[in-house]
């Protein structure tokens, strides 16, 4: 089952993803079992992944996107070129164990000569 996403969702899912590098690469063995787990992983951590493959075939690219989304439950957002893009939001339980960010700690401000002058 391919997780079906809005206009919208995807465009903004396209913006995030536009800074994302590769963290899997498909070569010319195919979908195999380790690369799926690979990808299952990375989804789990990440949610919003770019896959690259070494083909130069269009049409198996296309395959391989539905093939990884349908095996996973994801969503495609984008195939663009070697590069696919692929969507799975993360369950309840792992967004509630996320630590919360924290603001970055700021040095006190310095005082300059003439400060300390008055």
């Amino acid at each position: 089952m391919i997780l079906e996403l809005t206009s919208a969702e995807r465009r903004a899912l396209r913006a995030r993803a536009h800074r994302l590098h590769p963290v899997v690469i498909i070569g010319d063995a195919g979908l195999s079992t380790a690369v799926l787990n690979e990808i299952h992983k990375n989804l789990s951590s990440h949610e919003l992944i770019k896959i690259r493959v070494f083909s130069d075939a269009h049409a198996v690219r296309d395959q391989l996107l539905r093939e990884i989304c349908g095996t996973l439950h994801a969503a495609p957002v984008q195939h663009i070129g070697k590069i696919l893009v692929v969507y799975r939001p993360l369950p309840e339980s792992a967004v509630k164990a996320r630590p919360a960010r924290t603001a970055p700690k700021r040095k006190p401000l310095r005082r300059t000569k003439r400060s300390l002058q008055r």
